[in-house]
């Protein structure tokens, strides 16, 4: 029996949608025949993606340029997302920033600890809050927050982005809750590290410096990390996870945490 997954004329938001995982996100539910609202900062490298989709699946996307630090600009991405669609099913919280800077992360002001958990956490949270109004209670709501590994270890020196993603998984379970009387079900996927341009970028350079290939490179690092996989994550396999959450065949999925790192959790170490 065919994999029927039944999102065809949905309507899903994305944040951080213009690039990475969320540009991979964002094709793999347009291939569904989902509709796309895509919110980022950057409006031309937004619009570009946009457009790229529109052409690719033939889907109606919208650009809703916003920083999701500022709740009037969320609230107006959520207007624009209703004078173009009326309605939407899915919400998925996929923005965050890059590391800062490599310094020790205590030592931080206060505003740059602020800085990034308002990037992420509370910006997922000012997503969540504006487009609820907009999903039905008819059982195809689905919020999916994209988390990662730095929620349960310890990634030096990324302590902000171990809060973000531990807040992630803990709202993720008090969202599900909260709104299972409307049917909408709130699920995350916690990647391991995935290869996004700007890490396939550090490999390559990495490699150079090292004198080594690149997969070379790839594949000693991710044995000492401990990732039995041996290799990071595509962007796609990120994307196929979110798809089948937002999907019919996942209607039973709620609050959960779906670990997607190719065995980093297992935290086995080489001798």
């Amino acid at each position: 029996m065919a994999m029927e997954l039944g999102l065809k004329g949905r309507t899903a938001v994305i944040t951080g949608g213009s690039k990475g995982i969320g540009r991979a996100i964002a094709r793999g539910l347009a291939a569904e025949g989902v509709r796309l609202v895509l919110i980022a900062r950057n409006a031309e490298t937004l619009e570009k993606t946009a457009e790229d989709i529109r052409k690719a699946s033939g889907v109606d996307v919208i650009a809703a340029s916003a920083d999701i630090t500022s709740a009037e600009q969320v609230d107006a991405a959520a207007k624009a997302a209703t004078d173009a669609f009326g309605a939407v099913n899915i919400v998925v919280n996929n923005a965050g920033g890059p590391m800062r800077r490599m310094d020790r992360q205590i030592l931080w002001p206060d505003s740059d600890w602020i800085g990034d958990l308002d990037n992420k956490i509370l910006g997922a949270l000012r997503v969540t809050r504006a487009f609820l109004p907009l999903m039905p209670s008819d059982g195809t709501g689905r919020i999916i927050n994209i988390s990662g590994t730095a929620s349960t270890i310890v990634w030096a020196p990324a302590l902000t982005h171990g809060l973000n993603n531990a807040a992630m998984n803990q709202a993720t379970g008090y969202l599900a809750t909260d709104l299972a009387s409307q049917q909408i079900t709130v699920n995350t996927v916690v990647p391991g590290l995935v290869g996004t341009e700007g890490r396939e970028v550090w490999a390559e350079n990495m490699a150079k410096q090292q004198n080594v290939t690149k997969a070379e490179f790839v594949a000693g690092f991710c044995k000492r990390m401990g990732i039995l996989a041996g290799r990071w994550a595509t962007m796609d396999e990120v994307a196929d996870t979110v798809v089948f959450l937002a999907s019919d065949r996942a209607r039973y999925y709620n609050g959960a945490k779906i670990i997607l790192d190719g065995g980093l959790n297992v935290n086995a170490r080489p001798a």
